[in-house]
């Protein structure tokens, strides 16, 4: 008898998003995080940059 799986368990992130490729150059778009490192990208607010894995809070001046 098999289980059949109920919708999915959600989505990744769209990674894709947060890199800008200009003619053969891939640039970043979003920070790392300093203290969890490269692979972990921080969210951008209108004041502030937020890490969603460790916490981290650079706040914008």
């Amino acid at each position: 008898m098999p289980v059949e799986k109920k919708g999915s368990k959600g989505s990744s992130p769209k990674v894709h998003q947060y890199f800008k490729v200009e003619g053969d150059k891939v640039t970043k778009i979003r920070k790392n995080c300093s203290r969890c490192g490269k692979g972990v990208f921080m969210s951008e607010h209108k004041d502030r940059n937020t890490c969603g894995k460790c916490g981290l809070t650079e706040f914008k001046q």
